[in-house]
């Protein structure tokens, strides 16, 4: 029998801790662009930005994530294909 891998779950503090995370450092950039003196354009600019930075984040994630899971069920269907072979062979079988 194989050993199936057990899906990696994050536990409830690092999910808790990266969202903390996210919101505390989009609040301090919010809140830098605001109190930075500028014209409000630059303010804006610099606010859409942030935003296509952190979209661009999420995306890249999402790719890396979905690459790095296709590439494990590829993973595994090779290697049950390899235990169905050694299953069925029989080396004193004659030929």
């Amino acid at each position: 029998m194989s050993d199936t891998p057990v899906k990696q779950q994050s536990t409830a503090a690092f999910h808790g801790q990266a969202v903390a995370s996210f919101v505390v450092a989009m609040v301090a950039t919010g809140v830098g662009i605001l109190k930075l003196e500028a014209d409000t354009w630059v303010r804006a600019f610099l606010g859409i930005a942030v935003l296509y930075l952190v979209t661009s984040a999420f995306t890249l994630a999402k790719v890396v994530r979905d690459r790095q899971e296709a590439g494990q069920i590829v993973s595994r269907v090779d290697q049950a294909r390899l235990e169905k072979l050694l299953a069925d062979h029989d080396p004193y079988e004659k030929l």
